[in-house]
């Protein structure tokens, strides 16, 4: 049974006044050690991924990718683990090369520091546009070196992303000594190169990442991967419905948070049919949590205690209801989310397997080069020095 961008659309607008997140649940073990989804606000491992984006009039296309395969990496990331614990990701993005910016400030823009709230990436990704300008790969990466709010943790993996097709070499600041600085910090930096990779290699975009322990990719920033329809698609998208109907917003964020999430939710079906799969399979995994505006992941969190919050700071479903009764409607959305977020992983692992198998019969011979592709294969590699593994589901 296949089904249509226009059929998923109701089944997801049905949900306008929802809202969305999860609680984690347990995950295969490996290495010998229980693997605990720990990804409270100050515990755990984490990843630092900073995205540091070309938003020149040339790079439509990598924009148009990184909306739509944020939630592929997200999804690939939240099968990380170590020493048997669930990592933290924590994502900052930048903007540079782009006309609109300041000249003083080298045409370079930090759009969002480090968070842990994946919708508010989601939310400033789709807020960027393109515009010609001057593209400083060395400015860019001493910006975010200095702005950041970098860990020093040596368990935590530290990662720079900068993506653009001018020569890395542009711009007042040299990239050599910032990219070996970094290196000094345990901070590793990546490039991926939009164009061939000769091209690449010759405008240094290679050596940018190698001073650093890093890893050179290329991509055509353009190239559209097609779309499959799957079985699972309609299933999914009515599973996201009800999982949003599980979070009990609080707070003066809740309502405009949950908002945010069900624009997120549109934006990647937008984008893409697959990227709303992959956004909602990401919604069942271990690294998107919305304690500071969920009533449920706030109190697994032990963020906040909700008998110790005003009546004008719950939910109107709660707002009624005696100190027991709140307690025990948060813990039934809270059985509810888990058994719906199963069957999400489950219907996800299915569509992954049917994917890949249409695009194998459908294959031309080219392969893959998108940015998720680019970034998990550095990451993963990355990860395994420090100790990290992946779950093989």
């Amino acid at each position: 049974m296949k089904t249509t961008h226009a059929r998923l659309r109701p089944l997801l607008l049905a949900t306008a006044c929802a809202v969305a997140g999860l609680v984690a649940v347990p995950h295969a073990r490996a290495h010998g050690h229980p693997v605990v989804d720990d990804v409270r606000p100050h515990h755990g491992p984490r990843i630092q991924l900073a995205l540091l984006l070309d938003t020149s009039n040339s790079m439509d296309g990598l924009i148009d990718q990184a909306r739509s395969r944020l939630w592929s990496i997200v999804g690939d990331l939240a099968r990380a683990h170590h020493g048997g614990r669930r990592p933290r990701l924590e994502v900052a993005l930048y903007e540079y090369g782009n006309n609109r910016l300041s000249r003083d400030s080298g045409y370079i823009r930090e759009v969002c520091s480090f968070t842990d709230d994946l919708d508010l990436v989601s939310e400033h990704l789709f807020s960027l546009r393109t515009n010609g300008g001057d593209e400083y790969c060395g400015a860019v990466i001493d910006r975010a070196l200095g702005d950041l709010a970098w860990s020093n943790r040596p368990d935590d993996l530290r990662l720079i992303f900068i993506a653009g097709n001018e020569p890395f070499t542009q711009g007042p600041v040299d990239f050599r000594p910032v990219v070996r600085r970094a290196a000094r910090r345990d901070i590793t930096v990546n490039s991926i190169f939009c164009g061939p990779a000769h091209q690449g290699i010759a405008t240094h975009w290679q050596q940018g990442a190698l001073l650093a322990g890093g890893a050179f990719a290329n991509i055509d920033q353009n190239r559209r991967i097609p779309h499959i329809d799957a079985p699972q698609d309609t299933e999914l998208a009515t599973l996201n419905s009800r999982l949003n109907l599980t979070y009990l917003g609080y707070g003066p964020a809740g309502r405009a948070r949950a908002e945010t999430q069900r624009i997120q939710d549109s934006n990647a079906l937008a984008a893409a049919p697959s990227s709303f799969a992959s956004r909602v399979a990401a919604k069942a995994g271990a690294l998107y949590n919305n304690y500071s505006w969920d009533l449920v992941d706030a109190s697994r969190e032990g963020t906040i205690k909700v008998e110790e919050l005003e009546r004008d700071a719950l939910p109107d479903e709660l707002k009624d209801l005696s100190a027991e009764q709140r307690r025990e409607r948060i813990e039934a959305a809270a059985r509810e989310r888990e058994q719906l977020q199963a069957r999400i992983r489950e219907l996800a692992r299915e569509r992954e397997a049917y994917v890949a198998a249409e695009l194998a019969r459908i294959s031309d011979g080219t392969t893959d080069s998108a940015l998720d592709k680019a970034v998990l294969a550095s990451v993963r590699a990355q990860a395994v020095k420090k100790n990290y593994a992946f779950d093989t589901e």
